[in-house]
Parts: C-alpha cells; sequence; structure tokens
C-alpha cells in the first residue's frame, strides 16, 4: 500500500471528484449534507494515499452545471476524473460532463443504503456507455483498504494513459542490427497513444560529447572522481589492450550522458532511445553508461534526477513500455535481453550489455548504495571501440515484467505480462553464474510464475522490461484503456 501511494505522491497525479445529484430543485436543500460528507471522505482519503485532489465547486444537478464543472476539470489539467455518486442521479448529467473530461471516467459509489447512490451510478454508466464513453464502475466503502486498492489501480492506468498524451520521444540514431522489433511507426504512435517522435542523429550526441570534453565548465571530472570512490571497482585496461578500459573512454561515456541529458533538456524530450550499434561501439565508445544513468534517479556525480526512460538499440516499443510502467511505478525501469535459461535451477538471466539502471544493485534510491555493488568491466568482442560496461546482479525481491509488440498488417499492439521474483543464490554463486554467461555485462536472476516453454510460446521479443512489485492490475487496466490485447503469462 505504501509503495503505491508513494507512486500518486511523487508524480502529483491530480485527480477531480464530481458529485452528482438530483435534477429537482426541491432536494437540493436536504440532499446537500449527505452529498457534503461522502465527497469529503472520499477526497481525503485519496489525499492520504497521496493524490492531488481537485473537487467540483457544486454538485450536478443540472446540464449548465455539468458543462461548467467539466470545463472546470479541463480547466485544471487533472489526469483523471471520479463521478462520484452519493445519492440518485439523473444520468443525463453524467455524459453532458464527461464530453469535457479525460477518459476513461472512474466511477464510485458509496456504500450508502439510505441513499440510491448506487443505482444512480449504474444508471449512469448505462448513459455513458450508450454514447461511446470509457468508464470503470467501483462500489464500496472507501474507507476499506481493498476498495481504495481498486480505486487506485485504476486512477493510476487512467493517469498512465492520459499522460502519455503529448510527450515527445527522442529517437536518436536508428533501427540497430536489423532488430525489427524496435522499429514503431511514429503516425501509429501519434494515433494510438498521442506521442510524437523527434529523429537525431547519433553525430549529435558524440558532437555534444565532445564538446562537453573540453569545455572549461565540464561536468565529467567530478563525475569521474565520484565514480572511482563509490563503485566497488573500475577494471582499468592499459591503453593497447585488446578490450579497453581507459579514462578517455570513460570520459567519452561520460560526456555522451550529459550529452543526452542536455538534449532532453533543451527539446523537451520526455524519454529516448539510443542506437549504439554498430557506430558508436565500433567507432567512439559504447552509450552503456549514458544509458545506466540516464534510467537512475541520479547522474554519475550523485545528484538525484527524475529518470529519463532510455532504451539500448533505440528500441522504440522498449521505450514505451518502459514509459508506461515509470508512470504506474515511479522508478527506474529495467531493460534486459532474455539471454538464458537455467534449467537445473529455474532461473532466467536477464542479462544486457550493461544498460542496467544500477538501481537494480541495491533496489535503492541512495546511489552510493548501488554503486557499492556496482562495477566497470571492460567491453567485450562485440564493442571494439571499448569502454565501461555497467556490471551489478540485481538485488532479490518480487517483480513484474511485460513488453509490448506488434503483430499483423495493422501493427496491433499486444503486452506480454510476466509476474516473477528477481532472486540471489549469494555473491559467489551469483557471479559464477553470470560468468557463465556474460561475465562483463549486468544480470537479473528471475524467476517467472510461468513454465519455460509458456513463456517462449508466449513471449515475442528479445528485449524485456520491468519494476519491483506487483502492477499487473495496473498494466491490465492500461491496456484496456488503450484498446491493447494483453496476456499473462503466470
Amino acid at each position: 500500500m505504501d509503495k503505491k501511494k508513494t507512486v500518486a505522491s511523487k508524480r502529483g497525479i491530480r485527480v477531480g471528484i464530481l458529485s452528482f445529484g438530483d435534477g429537482r430543485s426541491f432536494l437540493q436543500e436536504p440532499l446537500k449534507e449527505v452529498n457534503a460528507r461522502f465527497l469529503q471522505a472520499l477526497a481525503q482519503r485519496l489525499q492520504d494515499d497521496g493524490f492531488d485532489v481537485v473537487t467540483g465547486s457544486e454538485v450536478v444537478w443540472q446540464n449548465d452545471i455539468a458543462v461548467r464543472e467539466g470545463r472546470r476539470m479541463a480547466a485544471e489539467a487533472v489526469d483523471a476524473v471520479i463521478f462520484n455518486f452519493s445519492v440518485w442521479a439523473w444520468p443525463q448529467y453524467a455524459r453532458v460532463a464527461a464530453q469535457f473530461c479525460p477518459q476513461p471516467i472512474l466511477m464510485f459509489s458509496n456504500v450508502n443504503p439510505q441513499y440510491p447512490g448506487l443505482v444512480g451510478m449504474l444508471a449512469n454508466a448505462g448513459s455513458l456507455d450508450q454514447v461511446g464513453i470509457k468508464f470503470y464502475k467501483t462500489f464500496g466503502d472507501i474507507a476499506d483498504d481493498a476498495v481504495l486498492a481498486r480505486v487506485r489501480t485504476n486512477l493510476l492506468a487512467i493517469a498512465a494513459a492520459n499522460r502519455l498524451r503529448g510527450m515527445t520521444y527522442a529517437l536518436i540514431g536508428g533501427r540497430s542490427l536489423g532488430i525489427d522489433t524496435a522499429v514503431a511507426d511514429p503516425a501509429l504512435w501519434m494515433e494510438k497513444f498521442g506521442i510524437d517522435v523527434d529523429h537525431i542523429d547519433q553525430m549529435e550526441l558524440v558532437r555534444r560529447a565532445d564538446n562537453e570534453l573540453v569545455s572549461k565548465s565540464s561536468r565529467i571530472p567530478a563525475a569521474l572522481e565520484y565514480l572511482k570512490k563509490h563503485l566497488r571497482k573500475i577494471h582499468w585496461t592499459p591503453p593497447d589492450a585488446a578490450m579497453r578500459l581507459t579514462e578517455e573512454l570513460l570520459r567519452r561515456q561520460l560526456g555522451m550522458y550529459y550529452a543526452a541529458r542536455d538534449l532532453c533538456a533543451e527539446f523537451k524530450y520526455d524519454f529516448c532511445g539510443i542506437k549504439g550499434q554498430r557506430e558508436l561501439t565500433e567507432h567512439y565508445a559504447t552509450a552503456d553508461v549514458a544509458e545506466a544513468f540516464l534510467n537512475d534517479p541520479y547522474g554519475p556525480e550523485g545528484e538525484p534526477h527524475e529518470p529519463i526512460v532510455c532504451s539500448t538499440e533505440a528500441d522504440m516499443d522498449a521505450a514505451l513500455t518502459m514509459q508506461v510502467f515509470k508512470l504506474l511505478a515511479a522508478t527506474p525501469v529495467l531493460f534486459a535481453d532474455v539471454r538464458h535459461y537455467h534449467a537445473d535451477l529455474g532461473v532466467w538471466d536477464l542479462c544486457n550489455s550493461g544498460e542496467h539502471a544500477t538501481y537494480f544493485a541495491a533496489k535503492s534510491f541512495d546511489p552510493v548504495e548501488n554503486l557499492a555493488k556496482t562495477e566497470f568491466r571492460p567491453e567485450g568482442f562485440y564493442f571494439p571501440a571499448g569502454g565501461a560496461a555497467v556490471y551489478h546482479i540485481a538485488a532479490p525481491g518480487r517483480v513484474t515484467l511485460a513488453r509490448l509488440t506488434r503483430s499483423g498488417a495493422t501493427n496491433r499492439y499486444r503486452m506480454a505480462i510476466v509476474p516473477g521474483e528477481f532472486v540471489t543464490f549469494g555473491a559467489a554463486r551469483d557471479e559464477e553464474l553470470a560468468c557463465s554467461v556474460q561475465d562483463n555485462w549486468p544480470h537479473a536472476f528471475a524467476k517467472f510464475d510461468c513454465a519455460p516453454e509458456d513463456f517462449i510460446n508466449g513471449f515475442h521479443c528479445n528485449h524485456i522490461h520491468g519494476v519491483y512489485g506487483d502492477w499487473v492490475e495496473e498494466l491490465i487496466a492500461f491496456c484496456d484503456i488503450k484498446g491493447i490485447d494483453w496476456e499473462l503469462l503466470g
């Protein structure tokens, strides 16, 4: 409960509440106290749970009030609206007000058997349904934690769906290594999610990184000293080593981090992806350090910042999946390859080229805790340009993993949802397992709630994403809101 309360509070999710009533004028005064009491209880409960609540200025009991209050919700830029029913309410008012409000609408009826609020909610739901306005319904006592949890789940999903609209994704590079699932049609994104895509050449990342390297006010020296102090180890190599990790290369990688941060700040990009392979990884330096710290809640100098979702290989649907997770959970989001299944242990190895946020090393928002469990190791033969891979083992805990993919000529979206758990076998055994697969990249050892064959048959991508905690119901609600097919594997 506390976890999801924190989400609402950290995100500043703004929720509007409109109360609906009886259209007969002589009933307004007798019902005033009932409507006010239940509205206050609902608003207070949501505020205590971390939501920013905007209540209507009056009970909606005439059409002109419905228009005025609906427009007020729009003007207040709320992320979701609750239509609240404490008494019988004429159904016409809901669909008049709803046309001005962010949708879908969450309808709520209190436990109040002396007055037909439940009757009103059901009648109003039918009214909305007739005109194709999407809604969800909850009935119960808002003081009940289970009822609050249902309301919260829908509010988080509705807010996530609505907050995507108007965002901009920075596509730095293009398709990497022929991975078709990493490329999406920008027109589809605008139509389906309201997201714009801006394409930037990787040369701009290099140009800005080079400028940062020689700038008199460069942020790189402070970051480098911080990392030297707090990382568990940096595995430096000689300049002529076959696979190199030198200060020069690490400085380039830090330069790319600041280049990407500055790009996003200057052009107001909400999330991004970096192609990396092959140009950067063969001729400049890998973007692993930049990608890890963009996804982290702090930079390489330890300063806190809002995580910026960044997908490696410029994987657009990866970034989209991660952005949905970020909006729901308000934490860094994992990006990984489904690398291997240890059949003897029943564990999947989720491993990618250093792109995991260091947050996952200790599951902490404190960089010192995470970096103490993180090493910079030299890149391997895949990336001849060299540089650091961000090595660590993900901290144990329940997780929700997922991936958005597209199918068929219509590019219909589908989400595979995979509940599971990150596990550890102790430091020595974890290291042994990691080195048996890839000794310099980060790993998350995951037990899925589904059989291996069910996962293989139901998951149509090499990349997977996720966060700590149980977010299955929120993902399902999000998919329902956006008209996305979903499959729960487990």
